[in-house]
């Protein structure tokens, strides 16, 4: 069964625990907080510790859950290692992965429907990275 890193502040607790429900029996979740909805949080905080997981393993990838996917994304991006997208489509989450070789998927608990959610997620850990032109590219940032 895969592992994957999860995490959200308190705005995307609610989609972080659906996608943990809905994948249960698919993979593996390391839950790194926060614990629920009722307490605000610094989402820097539990980007930085889930993007620590990620960057020690090329294998590794996560999902960063936040009201809108931006604070989480920029927070996730100053890693190195790192390459967080901010996802909302099918289509921008097949092409973060095919052409940017992303790491970790950050999604807008705000801005995106449950089911969509759960299709990026999938889409996201089943794409492979297209490498070839895109190599030298993904090199540079």
């Amino acid at each position: 069964m895969k592992k994957l890193f999860i995490s959200s502040d308190h705005a995307g607790y609610n989609l972080k625990e659906k996608i943990k429900k809905k994948f249960r029996n698919k993979y593996l979740f390391q839950d790194l907080g926060t614990d629920n909805s009722n307490v605000s949080v610094n989402y820097p905080d539990y980007a930085h510790k889930l993007c620590k997981k990620v960057a020690n393993n090329t294998k590794n990838i996560g999902i960063l859950v936040c009201g809108s996917g931006m604070g989480m994304s920029m927070a996730a991006n100053r890693h190195k290692k790192i390459r967080a997208a901010v996802c909302y489509s099918i289509k921008n989450t097949k092409l973060s992965r095919l052409h940017n070789n992303a790491n970790i998927i950050t999604l807008g608990s705000r801005l995106i429907k449950k089911n969509t959610a759960f299709k990026c997620v999938e889409v996201f850990i089943n794409t492979k990275f297209e490498g070839g032109r895109h190599k030298k590219r993904v090199k540079k940032i």
